[in-house]
């Protein structure tokens, strides 16, 4: 027998909208299962059942944005800490890139509940996604995303000698973090004092604390790519719209 789930997951696992977003239009009635609207938090469905959305639900979500930052170093990721300013704070009608070709006009109501999708340290530069878009947000940081995050990371060998070839391996594959066994990794020298990292996870100082356990310390970090869209000629500070025919 099939064991019923909530409706809020149940949207979620569709792709349909975040949990949060879910439980919001669930109280505003916009949800339908089998054409029969439930508007009661909690409430379970059966993995068969048919899941609607109302019209205003699909307008609501249409007008969430979804915004690319080359982040400057001295901001952080999320909420203000130690006296730094979060990286939203960048996000205004002045900061945005002049090649930015979406038709979308600013508006400050866009920050209201723009989110990051990941994370970037304080002292890691590149690119970072705002999202208003839930769906976005479960796509790049949810338990099951698989998304690629490519990085430049400027480093020092700290023992004599270069690098050996076996802890090039390592690093793409044999670490662990944590007592947690790391993904595979694709890591390369990109020249003689940078390497090229793709990952497909993103736990905290990831690659920082890689570096350290085969004795390379990082002395630059920046994020260049995130699934299939690219940081490109986004000036440092400035910020753009992801555009309607780009995916992750």
């Amino acid at each position: 027998m099939t064991e019923p789930l909530r409706l809020s997951k149940r949207m979620s696992e569709l792709g349909l909208c975040s949990r949060r977003e879910a439980d919001e239009w669930i109280e505003r009635g916009w949800v339908r299962v089998d054409g029969v609207v439930v508007s009661q938090l909690g409430s379970k469905v059966l993995p068969n059942q048919r899941i609607t959305i109302e019209r205003q639900a699909a307008q609501q979500q249409a007008r969430r944005v979804t915004v690319l930052l080359n982040k400057p170093m001295g901001y952080v990721s999320g909420q203000a800490e130690d006296g730094y300013q979060p990286a939203v704070t960048l996000v205004n009608a002045g900061t945005r890139w002049k090649e930015d070709k979406t038709e979308l006009t600013f508006h400050p109501s866009q920050l209201r509940s723009l989110v990051p999708a990941g994370r970037l340290d304080i002292d890691s530069v590149g690119l970072l996604v705002l999202t208003q878009d839930g769906r976005i947000a479960k796509q790049l940081i949810g338990e099951d995303s698989s998304i690629e995050k490519e990085y430049l990371v400027r480093v020092r060998y700290t023992k004599p000698g270069k690098l050996p070839d076996a802890d090039l391996q390592l690093l793409n594959h044999g670490l662990s973090l944590d007592g947690k066994k790391l993904l595979p990794a694709k890591v390369r020298w990109q020249n003689e004092d940078q390497l090229r990292f793709i990952l497909r996870e993103g736990k905290k100082r990831q690659i920082r604390r890689m570096c350290e356990a085969v004795g390379l310390k990082v002395l630059g970090l920046k994020r260049v790519r995130i699934g299939k869209v690219a940081l490109g000629d986004l000036p440092p500070g400035q910020w753009r719209y992801l555009r309607d025919d780009e995916r992750f």
